[in-house]
């Protein structure tokens, strides 16, 4: 009976190494490249004591905001008591509206270090975003440059300070993380998901020297870099991409820091339907193409990587069903083991970045975000003039 137990055929000696081979990939990718920000955060906690206090740069805050005038009422004030020094605040509002002009006002009337402007409605063949944002770069007084959107708060008064100590005499980019903290109903907790494992592959990557992108509701560089780069010239004829292919291009091995203290944290506010996520997924995929380097393709073999071993794992548990049956056994403590590791770092991941764990769904949202993105992606094919400021493709 043991040496029938001990005796495999061919079939199911290749469907088990397969398995295996694919199980190692995939404990790489969350042990080495999802923990990274882990083990980051850890080493700046053991040397946080250590540090001295930087004297305050001044700092330039530019909020982007598009007819939000609830969000500009309830999230203003955070940005405009932060407990720092030295920093003023330029709110640039995408179309001028007489609500959101009404509160700048009344803002502005108390807080003499809040400025704002508008970019006309009817600018043409121009990426409105983009124009807002050099509007505010050109109105900046200060040298370094900190950028989030309307819809955004910080966690923390503390948010300036944590970012902007990042920056040393070789530093031009400071990448922030923005949380989704709303996880009730299933369109949220996809959310979330997405937005913490997007948030780590930009996180890791720049811990490993080779950052690759950005998230513009939790940014910072400075107003040099951007001038010495000729702003958005190479993207004008793209309507996104005023974040993440900007730091794509510019972003080095040498002048990129990651922020990872909760202080540095800044949170979205809830994404109220489907359709709006969907359009911003389909405006981050628009721009994907374009970036330089290979870590997106790493990211996207992980994704791949998953999906062929889910099928190894579940072909080699039914082939030890119709003969020897540990092959079921490995199959399935295989599964087992890559779901409790996905799952603590994912857990212990969510809550350094301050958002809520999602462990119990995680088996089902790792299989809802890539469809979700392949839907994205056969959306883009029938709406692709979207993407672009003119015809220029």
């Amino acid at each position: 009976m043991s040496e029938n137990l001990l005796t495999f055929s061919t079939l199911e000696l290749l469907l088990a190494g397969i398995t295996g081979v694919l199980f190692i990939i995939q404990i790489l990718y969350y042990l080495v490249t999802y923990a990274r920000p882990l083990r980051a955060a850890k080493t700046a906690e053991s040397t946080e004591q250590a540090t001295v206090d930087k004297e305050a740069q001044p700092v330039s805050v530019i909020v982007y905001a598009h007819g939000e005038p609830e969000d500009l009422r309830n999230n203003l004030p955070v940005l405009l008591n932060q407990d720092y020094p030295d920093y003023e605040v330029i709110v640039v509002n995408d179309g001028s509206d007489a609500d959101s002009e009404d509160i700048l006002k009344l803002f502005s009337n108390e807080y003499k270090s809040l400025y704002y402007t508008y970019v006309p409605v009817d600018t043409q063949y121009l990426s409105h975003k983009k124009l807002a944002l050099t509007m505010g770069i050109k109105a900046a007084r200060h040298d370094i440059l900190l950028f989030t959107e309307a819809d955004c708060r910080p966690i923390s008064p503390k948010w300036i300070k944590a970012m902007v100590d990042s920056y040393n005499t070789e530093t031009d980019i400071v990448l922030g993380f923005c949380a989704y903290r709303h996880t009730k109903g299933f369109l949220h907790k996809l959310i979330a998901y997405d937005n913490l494992t997007n948030g780590l592959q930009m996180i890791s990557s720049a811990l490993s020297h080779h950052p690759f992108t950005g998230n513009g509701r939790n940014l910072s560089y400075r107003k040099k870099l951007f001038f010495d780069h000729k702003g958005y010239s190479k993207s004008l004829n793209l309507h996104a991409g005023a974040d993440d292919l900007f730091i794509n291009e510019v972003s080095n091995s040498t002048n990129t820091q990651v922020q990872l203290s909760s202080d540095s944290i800044i949170e979205m506010n809830k994404i109220e339907d489907s359709g709006t996520w969907r359009e911003m997924k389909a405006s981050r995929s628009a721009t994907k193409r374009f970036y330089k380097g290979c870590s997106l393709t790493f990211y996207r073999m992980e994704i791949v990587s998953y999906l062929f071993f889910g099928i190894a794992a579940i072909s080699t548990f039914i082939a030890g069903l119709l003969g020897n049956w540990l092959l079921s056994i490995l199959a399935g403590l295989l599964l087992i083991f890559r779901f409790t590791v996905k799952a603590f770092v994912y857990k212990k991941s969510a809550l350094l970045l301050q958002q809520n764990p999602l462990t119990v769904w995680l088996p089902l949202l790792e299989i809802a975000q890539p469809a979700y993105d392949i839907y994205v992606r056969i959306y883009r094919m029938f709406n692709g003039k979207k993407d672009f400021t003119n015809n220029v493709a």
